[in-house]
């Protein structure tokens, strides 16, 4: 299946599991409270399956996979008959109601939960927290290669994507960090990392580079692929060769082999290369020449190009016991919801960029990577959308559900309903608010593809 063929397969599959979720915590709500369910639709538009049941309720696929909606008995929708004025959902208590709008939401909240737990027993693959580089602001804030990052601002980091996220986050606020690492030598250590240091040009997607974090999993190691025919390694070289030291400067990966070699080149002497080849190890003697780079500039070099690397192995595995997960599934989900209420507030306030919000392009390129990934990180990312649903929902924004809830709780408060003008200005504010939305969400989509 191809980048795009799965995209969409996986983006409909995800979004009709999420929603019906969502559509069946209203539906079964308005059911125990004695509303009428006229139908239960799983997307909008054309319908392309539906069925009547017993109980007279329509259920629907539609050909749009973007949503759903519950259609409930409503005197301001049709006239309705006298003996069925009791299952009208207008006539219900303002408590009921809000139980009713309010279960959509919480059964996206409970599904986040359940897909936590089932990520959990099954174990998720990861990287461990390990740094292979520091560079930028990490080197001036004194973290070292081979330190292990253990709590990011009292946040435990036990694989690098928790890492990851906690320091794209916590970088918004331009706040020194405290952060526990152990390091090279196994002693644990406290360090700041100076967030402030960050220049404010650095958009959420570069803070990474910019902090200067290299992650090990990401350092290439120095091994030899190609040997150019005619330069200075040629004979002395091989495909596959390991480069471990120049000139008694270790060497992690191969983006710290120019240094040592232009030095040697500058200084006009061989430089001395300790290399494994086959397990064996070697020293060989090589003299750097002034080469060609594409651009037509010049660069000391000995003429080998870096080996292609394949996906280096996972070297953490985050899983609990099915007793174990159901705390750790609860506590995950607080996590993800702290943060992103927390990335709302920011966007507000112009702390973090719009460019955070995401559309269908965006989610379809994520539920395939995820699904490619296995079936713990799909898991996972079911979870993110379905808490992500559960928060939009919540939003005080008319169409929405935190919308409607906003109604019912002036209603609570002046003792009865807001007038009939007052909702539908609310409605058309709404309106605008999401199509507005939804626009970005849409740019976002395509200028990431473009970019």
């Amino acid at each position: 299946m191809n980048d795009f063929a799965g995209s969409v397969f996986w983006l409909i599959v995800s979004l009709g599991l999420l929603v019906t979720f969502h559509e069946f915590g209203h539906f079964w709500v308005a059911r125990r409270c004695g509303v009428k369910v006229l139908r239960f639709s799983v997307g909008f538009g054309k319908p392309l399956w539906m069925r009547r049941g017993k109980d007279g309720t329509e259920y629907v696929i539609a050909a749009i996979p973007l949503g759903g909606y519950v259609k409930m008995l409503d005197e301001r929708e049709a006239d309705i008959p006298a003996h069925q004025l009791d299952q009208a959902f207008n006539r219900k208590s303002v408590w009921q109601r809000i139980a009713i709008v309010a279960a959509g939401p919480i059964a996206n909240l409970l599904l986040c939960v359940t897909l936590l737990w089932g990520m959990f027993v099954i174990g998720r693959p990861d990287f461990a927290p390990d740094i292979g580089r520091v560079q930028g602001v990490a080197a001036a804030s004194g973290f070292k290669p081979g330190d292990r990052l253990i709590a990011i601002d009292g946040r435990p980091t036990p694989s690098w994507s928790e890492a990851g996220m906690a320091l794209i986050t916590t970088s918004l606020d331009r706040q020194p960090v405290t952060i526990e690492v152990t390091d090279a030598n196994g002693q644990t250590r406290e360090r700041i990392l100076h967030m402030e240091r960050l220049p404010s040009s650095v958009k959420e997607r570069d803070a990474l580079g910019a902090i200067g974090l290299i992650p090990a999993h990401a350092i290439a190691p120095a091994v030899v692929g190609d040997v150019a025919a005619d330069g200075p390694a040629t004979g002395k070289l091989q495909s596959g060769d390991r480069i471990t030291a120049v000139d008694g400067t270790p060497i992690r990966d191969f983006e710290s082999l120019p240094a040592p070699i232009a030095a040697a080149g500058q200084a006009g002497r061989p430089a001395q290369l300790r290399i494994e080849r086959n397990g064996q190890p070697l020293t060989v003697e090589i003299t750097p020449k002034q080469l060609k780079r594409p651009d037509g500039g010049e660069y000391w070099g000995v003429g080998i190009a870096m080996a292609q690397v394949a996906n280096p192995p996972r070297t953490a595995l985050l899983r609990h016991g099915p007793l174990a997960a159901i705390p750790a599934a609860f506590s995950e989900t607080w996590r993800l919801a702290r943060d992103s209420v927390g990335m709302i507030g920011r966007m507000i306030s112009g702390r973090a960029s719009t460019e955070n919000v995401s559309g269908p392009i965006t989610i379809a390129r994520y539920a395939n990577a995820s699904a490619d990934m296995g079936p713990a990180w799909f898991l996972n990312f079911l979870a993110l959308v379905s808490l992500s649903l559960a928060i939009i929902n919540l939003l005080p924004i008319p169409m929405l559900d935190g919308g409607h809830l906003l109604y019912y709780l002036i209603e609570l408060a002046k003792g009865r309903p807001l007038g009939d003008r007052a909702m539908a200005f609310g409605q058309y504010i709404g309106l605008a608010f999401l199509a507005c939305l939804m626009g970005l969400a849409f740019y976002n989509d395509l200028h990431g593809l473009l970019r």
